[in-house]
């Protein structure tokens, strides 16, 4: 598939102990730092916010990406980012918990020259749903499956600008986001998977783009 690529893990972006995970200790919440809120972050203008769900459940506060690629984990060895793992929530089902527990190392999201990519870290598929990976005029969802170690342009800028133009904004099955992602954990959803919305997927997450380019 030409919209896939391996994860490169010479990047310097993704130079993170990995190869140690299986020897570290357990990692304190303290151990975690979160980018969003440094000093520095807030003087500079995010490219997009990251909501975390289980079901129909938003769980945590919108997360604001300043920099440009960011890590999403639920267990990362001494990683910055979107600590999945410390988000807590009453009554969790087993589903969930299960889910929560396959997606280890995440994902990484990173904005190139040629738009937004997401690098699939853990050990299980991800599911991805965007404006610039669905067939234009076709009403039938498009969800991607993206395997361990690949990766899949999530957000093409200049295919969105095109969209937007052209594109026949008459949707029938509700609220249409041109600028919104959506990657499931673990589990599809759409007319291949007996999941027909993402909102019955244990645990996914919802990319908001800024506008800002």
């Amino acid at each position: 598939n030409d919209e896939q690529k391996p994860l490169d893990l010479s990047d310097s972006t993704l130079s993170y102990t990995e190869t140690e995970a299986t020897n570290s200790p357990n990692v304190t919440p303290g151990d975690f730092s979160d980018a969003s809120t440094s000093p520095d972050a807030v003087k500079r203008s995010h490219w997009c916010n990251v909501a975390y769900w289980e079901h129909r459940t938003r769980v945590g506060r919108l997360y604001t990406v300043y920099e440009q690629s960011v890590s999403i984990f639920y267990d990362l060895p001494q990683g910055n980012g979107f600590c999945l793992g410390q988000l807590n929530l009453d009554n969790r089902s087993e589903t969930v918990r299960r889910t929560r527990s396959k997606i280890g190392y995440g994902i990484l999201l990173s904005k190139e020259p040629d738009g937004v990519w997401a690098y699939n870290r853990s050990e299980h598929p991800i599911f991805v749903n965007s404006p610039t990976l669905d067939i234009p005029n076709c009403r039938t969802l498009i969800v991607r499956k993206v395997m361990p170690g690949y990766s899949i342009k999530v957000f093409d800028y200049e295919k969105s600008c095109l969209l937007q133009h052209t594109a026949e904004l008459d949707y029938a099955d509700g609220p249409y986001d041109p600028n919104s992602v959506r990657i499931s954990f673990a589990k599809g959803w759409g007319p291949c998977y007996s999941r027909q919305f993402i909102t019955s997927c244990p645990c996914w997450l919802e990319i908001l783009l800024s506008n800002n380019r």
